[in-house]
C-alpha cells in the first residue's frame, strides 16, 4: 500500500498497520488496523486519546469509516480497550468482538472504571483515560475458544488465553501467521532491542495474574508455530519461527522467576518494595545477558510503571493463594 503514513503509524506488512496511540510515552501502546479486500478491522484501541489517530490512519489509507467491520479488544484493560466505545461510535457498521468475560464491561463500563480507579487513582484516570463510552449491547458479540471469523479479507481465529487476565483472548492471523497477543505474550519495548533482536518481559498487573495459566497460554501460542507476534506493548516482534520461540522461552523463564520472587517474599512486611526492586533486578540481569547497553537508571525509568503495577499484581496473586490455602486447611 503506497499511502503516506503519519509518523506514529507503522506498516508491519501483510496488511497490518500499528498505530502508536500516544499513551504514556512514544512506542509504548499500539492499536492494530488490519486491511484487506476493501475492508478493515481494528485490534485493541488504546485509551480515548488514541481514537483520533486510528481514524486518521484509516483516512490516510483511504478506508471509509463504514468499511471497518470489527473492533476487537484483546481484553478490557483500559490501555487496550479504554477507547473502544468512542471508536465504535465513529464506525457505524462495526461489530465489537470481545471475550465473554469482558463483554459486560464494554456495555456498561462503570465497574471497569471503578476497578481501574482503585489501581490508578483519580488524577491518573482523568489524565490518561477520561470518560469511558458504553457500547450498545446489540453491537457486541462474544468470542469462543477456537472460533474463526472472516474479516478484512483474512481468517482470524480466537484463543482463550488466561494468565494475564481471565477476560483475555488472542487473535491468530492466518495471513501473516502471527498472533495479536494483547499482554499474553508480554511486553517488548523497542528501547531494549539489540543485535540479538527483541527482549520481552511478563505483564503481571492486577488483579488476575496467574503464573501457571500464563505459562500454559504462552505455550499454546507457540504451538501454532507463529512467524511473528503483535503485542500491544509494542509493535510487531519476531523474525521467524525460531526467533518467536526464543522470545517465548525468555518470557516463560521470567514469568517463573517473578513467581518465585513472589513466593520468597510472600510474608515480608515490606513485600511491595521487595517485589518491585526484585523484579527490576531480574530484568536488569536478563537485559545484560541480552546485550542491552542502557544504564541502570535508564532501564529502571523505562520499567518503572511496569515494576510498580506488577508488584501489585503479584501481591494480589499471593494473597489469593494464601486464602485458598487457608480455606483448604479449614476444610481439613
Amino acid at each position: 500500500m503506497s499511502a503516506t503514513l503519519p509518523d506514529w503509524a507503522t506498516d508491519c506488512g501483510g496488511g497490518v498497520f500499528a498505530v502508536d496511540t500516544g499513551f504514556h510515552r512514544p512506542r509504548f501502546d499500539a492499536a492494530y488496523v488490519l486491511v484487506g479486500d476493501g475492508g478493515a478491522a481494528v485490534v485493541d484501541t488504546g485509551p480515548n486519546a488514541g481514537v483520533p489517530r486510528i481514524l486518521a490512519l484509516l483516512d490516510a489509507l483511504g478506508i471509509a469509516r463504514d468499511a471497518v467491520r470489527a473492533v476487537i479488544p484483546t481484553h478490557v484493560h483500559l490501555d487496550h480497550a479504554g477507547g473502544a466505545g468512542a471508536l465504535m461510535q465513529a464506525l457505524p457498521r462495526a461489530t465489537m468482538w470481545v471475550h465473554p468475560r469482558g463483554a459486560p464491561h464494554m456495555i456498561d463500563p462503570s465497574k471497569l472504571y471503578a476497578g481501574s480507579l482503585a489501581v490508578y487513582g483519580q488524577t491518573e484516570m482523568d489524565r490518561s483515560y477520561g470518560t469511558l463510552v458504553p457500547v450498545q449491547a446489540e453491537r457486541v458479540r462474544t468470542t469462543e475458544d477456537g472460533m474463526t471469523l472472516a474479516l478484512a479479507g483474512r481468517s482470524l481465529r480466537f484463543a482463550d488465553t488466561p494468565g494475564h487476565a481471565l477476560h483475555h483472548h488472542c487473535v491468530w492471523d492466518e495471513a501473516t501467521r502471527g498472533w495479536f497477543t494483547g499482554d499474553t505474550f508480554g511486553l517488548s519495548y523497542r528501547e531494549f532491542d539489540t543485535v540479538r533482536g527483541a527482549w520481552i518481559l511478563p505483564s503481571c498487573t492486577p488483579v488476575q495474574f496467574d503464573p501457571e495459566a500464563y505459562v500454559a497460554s504462552v505455550r499454546r501460542l507457540l504451538a501454532a508455530g507463529p512467524l511473528c507476534m503483535y503485542p500491544t506493548h509494542f509493535g510487531r516482534i519476531g523474525n521467524g519461527a525460531a526467533d518467536v520461540a526464543r522470545l517465548g522461552e525468555l518470557l516463560i523463564g521470567l514469568i517463573e522467576s517473578f513467581a518465585a520472587l513472589g513466593r520468597a517474599h510472600a510474608a515480608a512486611p515490606d513485600r511491595h518494595a521487595r517485589l518491585r526492586e526484585g523484579m527490576l533486578a531480574i530484568c536488569r540481569a536478563s537485559l545484560a545477558a541480552h546485550g542491552c547497553m542502557l544504564s541502570r537508571d535508564e532501564i529502571d525509568a523505562l520499567l518503572a510503571l511496569d515494576a510498580e503495577l506488577d508488584a501489585q499484581g503479584i501481591a494480589v496473586w499471593l494473597d489469593r493463594q494464601a486464602r485458598r490455602g487457608a480455606g483448604a486447611g479449614a476444610g481439613a
